[in-house]
């Protein structure tokens, strides 16, 4: 394969920026921009060493004074020979010395390229080359503790046994058939009932976790429901932590549903801040409450948002109504610094009741444990919860032919038949 080379680190000041090359003769390539402090050539210096010099651009002038190591393949993590310059992190410095890298022959790495070298040389499993973008992009802790273990092989290690035991089922029977002469041990039908309930389990197992790998890798959907001016859009900027939305006393300034995500109570959260609920005859005001409404329906979770400082209106009970659409609600009593005057008894029936001050941010903390108690981790270890859908897909696909051949086992059909599905299953 040819030389590869990209800058690895985020394209921002630094304080270190990494460029990463990797492909058969990289280390000679790397000789032509980069001369070690004490002398010779970084191509013969110890590997998995930090070597100290002066990193050079396509003139050969000095652009950085900088760390460089070696990773001779096949122990390195492309699979091949690779290496690393750790630079100040000055985004003109890293273009700098890729500049000098493509001039001496290498090429841009492509998206993914790196991992993708990595799958076919051996070094990991797809499951693992899917979980290094999982934990690039986790945006929690939960999410990022089951993208290492899957980065590990924890995913694969419950895999494999459900594998080998399909394949020792399919190999005996191809045995006694190809070989009938041999004193070779029947496969019974009760050994491969037993390999194939075995298999089912695991599978089933696996696959229940989807929907919580769905909500690790996409958030929870969820609507931030209420009348004007209740505190929608503070609440919003209070979690965020930021001023997303904006914040007047005049109501009805959201006219549209504005969408960001943020990790509350450790769940990430894809929290859309709605336009508020009332009758109105502002055409464009009526049009952000359709979308209000229509986002309740897509949600998993609502925020009711309500102001105790007054009693509930009409349009508190209508934006209610929109909130048992929901799965989940919570119920965010906002203004808690100001004299209650919400009666608790309006509230019967619609989720657990907060108490919170968005312009104070004072409740949040309840607010966030509410939130991690609706969406528990489970029971599943870390690294053994699907968050991808191809995985999803294709274990679905192997618990369906795992139960075919099972029932064809059951149903008394010739060996043939039931090896049929267990190969399915296999691929």
């Amino acid at each position: 394969m040819d030389v590869i080379a990209a800058i690895s680190t985020a394209n921002a000041l630094s304080a270190i920026g990494i460029v990463r090359v990797s492909g058969e003769g990289c280390f000679a390539l790397c000789d032509k921009i980069f001369q070690p402090a004490g002398g010779g050539l970084f191509s013969v210096s110890r590997s998995r060493e930090m070597v100290l010099g002066r990193l050079l651009d396509q003139e050969g002038r000095v652009v950085d004074s900088c760390l460089a190591v070696r990773f001779p393949g096949p122990a390195s993590y492309t699979g091949e020979d690779c290496a690393e310059f750790h630079c100040h992190g000055s985004p003109v410095v890293l273009g700098e010395a890729l500049s000098a890298l493509f001039a001496a022959g290498a090429r841009q790495a492509g998206r993914g390229e790196f991992t993708k070298r990595a799958f076919l040389n051996g070094r990991m499993d797809l499951t693992q080359a899917e979980a290094v973008i999982d934990l690039i992009e986790s945006e929690t802790a939960q999410a990022a503790r089951n993208a290492v273990e899957q980065l590990g092989g924890a995913l694969r290690s419950r895999i494999e046994p459900v594998y080998d035991g399909l394949l020792d089922s399919a190999s005996r029977f191809y045995a006694v058939v190809d070989y009938p002469d041999e004193d070779i041990e029947d496969l019974t039908r009760e050994d491969t009932l037993a390999a194939l309930n075995r298999a089912e389990r695991t599978l089933e197992t696996l696959l229940a976790t989807a929907g919580r790998g769905r909500i690790l890798r996409q958030g929870v959907p969820t609507a931030i429901l209420g009348r004007p001016n209740v505190g929608k859009s503070s609440l919003l900027n209070a979690l965020v932590g930021y001023d997303r939305a904006i914040v007047t006393d005049v109501a009805g300034t959201t006219r549209d549903t504005v969408e960001e995500r943020a990790a509350v109570g450790g769940v990430l959260l894809r929290l859309i801040d709605t336009a508020g609920i009332r009758e109105t005859r502002d055409e464009v005001e009526r049009l952000g409450v359709e979308r209000s409404r229509r986002a309740a329906e897509a949600a998993e979770l609502a925020l009711l948002v309500l102001d105790g400082s007054q009693v509930m209106t009409e349009e508190d009970h209508a934006a209610a109504e929109a909130a048992r659409m929901v799965p989940r609600t919570l119920v965010v009593i906002n203004k808690s610094d100001l004299p209650r005057r919400l009666e608790p008894a309006a509230l019967e029936g619609l989720g657990p009741v907060l108490s919170v001050s968005a312009r104070e941010g004072t409740g949040l903390e309840a607010l966030e444990r509410a939130v991690g108690a609706l969406f528990p981790p489970g029971a599943a270890p870390a690294g053994e919860v699907l968050t991808n859908a191809r995985q999803t897909e294709a274990l679905g696909r192997a618990l369906e032919a795992v139960r075919g051949a099972r029932s064809a086992l059951l149903g008394g059909l010739t060996p043939d038949a039931v090896l049929s599905d267990v190969e399915r299953a296999m691929n």
